[in-house]
């Protein structure tokens, strides 16, 4: 197949890349560069692939020409560029609206425009959501949990867009559906929880289990916002990267849906619960203080991953013991990478 990755050299793009230039599919490769973390993604792909990737340089809000170049070859378009933290899209909402919103609407239009219509998958956010006042939520044993909700949430789950960032990704989200309904476009959008694992440069505004991870690895302090028993369900990298295969390897069922996509019930962590993982994975205590809940930070988000089992016979395979232990291996691997790019 023809893959084209949009923002192929970020944590999940380049996992998604990898992914299909081991299995011999033609990859090109666009993004801007801009994210701290891209040049080292891009460098590690090219060491493993050498000549087989195609690398093309642009920005999805004004390179329309490139973007329809690249999609009019392909089979298959995975689109990830996005601006990715709430706070900045609070500090920033133009560019936050301009990446995530436009940037998603040139893509479209683009696949749109081609000859073959190739499939997308989009990757969206469980911030779509937003602070899901009305579901009930408890603290047992130090964190919060659903009151009636244990399968966790599904897709019938209302949309309300919370902060710049769940609104710009929300309009995006809304497009890329809508896209299949008025276009006939082969669409699927993922709405994904926490994923973390290899490749991933987690810093404090976004990727908190790697940013966690680094810090704690390198005996830097860090910062909690709220009180710390807010829970996520984590999903770690290799199971995205088989749900997009599969996504796409069924895409007669899964065709202009949306599917939440995470560790499912099975696979939670508070913040605090992590950080006592590290220390006891690390062997050493870690630093920490606590700050001001953030704006649109959900108590507790745990994906119902049942209408993926259901559409393309998926589920996690990896635990949330076993992947913080790969983290924190491959983070040590690559210690003197870390150490001169972060510090």
């Amino acid at each position: 197949m023809n893959i084209v990755v949009i923002g192929g050299a970020g944590f999940i793009g380049c996992n998604v890349a990898d992914h299909y230039l081991q299995a011999g599919d033609n990859v090109t490769l666009l993004d801007n560069f801009s994210r701290r973390g891209t040049i080292r993604n891009l460098q590690w792909l090219q060491a493993n692939h050498k000549d087989k990737l195609r690398v093309v340089q642009g920005d999805i809000r004004i390179d329309r020409k490139r973007i329809q170049e690249v999609v009019n070859s392909a089979d298959v378009v995975f689109h990830f560029a996005a601006q990715v933290a709430v706070t900045t899209s609070v500090v920033d909402p133009r560019e936050d609206f301009e990446i995530n919103a436009l940037g998603t609407f040139n893509v479209l239009e683009a696949v749109r425009n081609s000859d073959d219509h190739p499939t997308i998958l989009f990757s969206s956010t469980n911030k779509v959501y937003g602070g899901m006042e009305d579901v009930m939520i408890v603290e047992r044993n130090g964190r919060y949990e659903y009151a009636d909700r244990p399968a966790g949430i599904s897709e019938e789950q209302p949309l309300d867009f919370h902060s710049p960032y769940g609104c710009s990704k929300g309009t995006a989200d809304q497009y890329v559906r809508d896209y299949a309904r008025i276009y006939g476009l082969k669409t699927v959008v993922f709405r994904q929880s926490c994923i973390y694992g290899y490749r991933q440069f987690g810093v404090e505004d976004q990727g908190w289990v790697a940013h966690f991870t680094i810090s704690a690895s390198f005996d830097r302090s860090l910062t909690i916002y709220g009180n710390g028993k807010q829970i996520r369900d984590l999903l770690f990298i290799t199971d995205l990267v088989n749900a997009y295969d599969l996504a796409v390897k069924n895409i007669n069922v899964t065709s202009g849906k949306v599917y939440n996509i995470g560790g499912g019930p099975r696979n939670t962590l508070s913040l605090l619960e992590l950080l006592e993982m590290l220390q006891t994975n690390l062997g050493k205590k870690i630093k920490y203080k606590f700050s001001d809940w953030r704006p649109g930070d959900q108590p507790v988000f745990i994906c119902n991953i049942d209408k993926a089992k259901k559409d393309f016979n998926w589920e996690p395979k990896v635990g949330v013991d076993e992947g913080v232990k790969a983290l924190s291996a491959w983070v040590l691997e690559n210690r003197q990478e870390f150490h001169t790019f972060f510090f």
